[in-house]
């Protein structure tokens, strides 16, 4: 896959489909509270989720899909939280990789490798990624320990050209397309430092559902909204 255009895609813009779609997944503590559970029985329902909607994604012509799984200001909570999501995220990969490279999807993880992140989670996400590097029938994009301002000080650091698409080889994923369609739930109005580069000029819409009440109808309206817009990308 060629490096992402930093308009809209050509295909996408006669459509009117949205073909790279980002989401900040949000709400599923709040889910788990108000029905009395564990705060990771939200987080395990969230990745159900996630799940359910990339296979909708693909019956509705989506090419990206990327998602917000564990920012990079999310070490600050609980102790307890933070260990149970690295216990998921591990046992989630090793179960659930083979399945999607069954499906022919891509998986890419985005995001700092480093300290805290253990190195037996690291070497789990570069297996799945070797695993399903040759799919292409959508490429699952997992925001982990990520920030779009760490992104950009990581890009930034050692920079000697003088373009953007110079600048852009340089970001986490520079085969990513800019989303032309990003998605935030919970009610929350706020991009929480997700994609700053890349959500430039990308569509906002945003869901009132928890995450993990976030279903294939609410995905459905999402794209709807987005088809009813008219990008202009600062033209008239």
């Amino acid at each position: 896959m060629s490096a992402g255009p930093t308009s809209a895609d050509p295909d996408g813009e006669r459509t009117g489909r949205a073909r790279y779609v980002a989401i900040i997944t949000d709400g599923n503590g709040r889910w788990a509270r108000r029905r009395g559970l564990p705060v990771l029985a939200g987080h395990e329902a969230g990745a159900d989720t996630v799940k359910a909607r990339l296979r909708d994604a693909v019956d509705l012509g989506v090419r990206e899909l990327t998602v917000y799984s564990f920012s990079t200001e999310n070490w600050s909570r609980d102790d307890e939280e933070v260990a149970g999501l690295m216990s998921m995220f591990a046992r989630r990969i090793d179960a659930e990789t083979p399945e999607l490279h069954d499906e022919g999807v891509r998986m890419r993880f985005i995001g700092r490798r480093s300290h805290p992140v253990a190195p037996e989670l690291i070497e789990r996400m570069e297996w799945a990624e070797q695993l399903t590097a040759a799919n292409d029938r959508i490429t699952l994009f997992v925001a982990f320990n990520y920030g779009g301002r760490a992104e950009i000080v990581d890009a930034a650091r050692g920079f000697t050209g003088a373009t953007e698409e110079e600048f852009r080889a340089r970001l986490y994923a520079p085969d990513m397309h800019d989303p032309d369609l990003l998605i935030r739930t919970s009610g929350e109005r706020r991009l929480s430092n997700y994609l700053l580069w890349q959500a430039a000029y990308s569509e906002l819409v945003f869901r009132d559902e928890l995450w993990p009440d976030f279903s294939r109808d609410s995905f459905e309206q999402s794209l709807e909204e987005f088809r009813a817009r008219q990008r202009r990308f600062g033209g008239r």
